[in-house]
């Protein structure tokens, strides 16, 4: 499908995900949430990407935040004018009750940053960011969900919502300390200050940091590293049971998973392939389809509801 504030592009194996709104620092938007999920969507979908890789158009901005081209309202979203028709099932666009009650569970209330973040969570794909330059608020938070994020040696990440009267979201108080740590999570988040690639680098946020004109090949090769000589669908598994054990509150939960995935995975034809490749000293051929042959266990994967 075509799009108006990303690119997709598909090229052996690798989508690459551009963040498109030239005049605005690729700022986030409503629409841009919906058409980011949608290419994550298709892309799981598609056995012919391997993986897919966010950068930003140009080479000042990944995504210079949220646009706040609605002014002081740009965060109270009942009060926005953009806000005010009624939602596509019917429901009052604001979350206020004429007695001033609060709806939380109003679809409204919920976080668009969120939804990108918890759409990249969920990707069957391994997902990489190429930060090619600032990366603020929005543009920060959305690639904490990523596999890997290499940035331009001119990149700066900045979770600058204490400045702007907020705070951090995007599920990034999830995501946040898990990558750095509290002690650095809250330093960069109290302050609000802009950090420099190289100490995103030190402090383990980013992978490996490049310049310019190296950047999108680099993450590309890195890409190819990840899921070249790998089965698709247990990429996919590795990579929910990965994420989605950080938050296990024992052993047990992985020892289950693991148990279920390994007896799923060595009836599969990719599993007889793996060993029968390795014994027979040439490339695996691996068969299975992520998109129709992966193994779902619900207990483990399904998100609880939004409520």
């Amino acid at each position: 499908m075509g799009f108006e504030q990303i690119r997709l592009d598909k090229h052996e194996g690798i989508a690459l995900l551009t963040l498109y709104r030239p005049d605005r620092m690729n700022a986030f938007t409503g629409e841009m949430m919906q058409e980011i999920i949608t290419a994550l969507d298709e892309c799981d979908a598609d056995d012919g990407v391997r993986a897919v890789i966010f950068t930003g158009h140009g080479e000042k901005a990944y995504c210079a935040g949220a646009d706040l081209g609605a002014g002081a309202a740009t965060f109270d979203y009942d009060k926005r004018a953009d806000k005010q028709a009624l939602l596509p099932d019917g429901t009052p666009a604001s979350p206020i009750g004429e007695d001033g009650t609060i709806d939380w569970s109003h679809p409204l209330i919920r976080d668009g940053g969120g939804r990108v973040s918890m759409r990249i969570f969920e990707a069957k794909k391994p997902v990489l960011g190429a930060i090619n330059g600032a990366a603020v608020g929005i543009g920060a938070t959305m690639t904490l969900s990523m596999d890997a994020r290499l940035a331009s040696d001119n990149a700066r990440y900045g979770f600058v919502f204490a400045r702007r009267g907020i705070v951090p979201e995007a599920a990034s108080s999830w995501f946040l300390p898990r990558l750095v740590g509290i002690q650095t999570a809250l330093d960069w988040c109290y302050s609000g200050r802009l950090v420099p690639a190289a100490e995103a680098h030190e402090k383990g946020l980013v992978q490996s940091v490049h310049t310019q004109g190296e950047l999108v090949d680099a993450a590309v090769a890195k890409a190819r590293e990840l899921t070249g000589d790998s089965a698709p669908v247990s990429v996919a598994l590795t990579r929910h049971m990965m994420w989605r054990m950080l938050g296990a509150p024992h052993p047990m939960s992985a020892h289950r998973w693991d148990s279920r995935v390994i007896f799923a995975r060595g009836r599969s034809p990719d599993a007889a392939e793996g060993v029968t490749s390795f014994l027979e000293k040439r490339a695996p051929n691996f068969t299975a389809s992520v998109a129709n042959d992966y193994p779902a266990f619900g207990e483990f994967e399904d998100a609880p509801p939004y409520s």
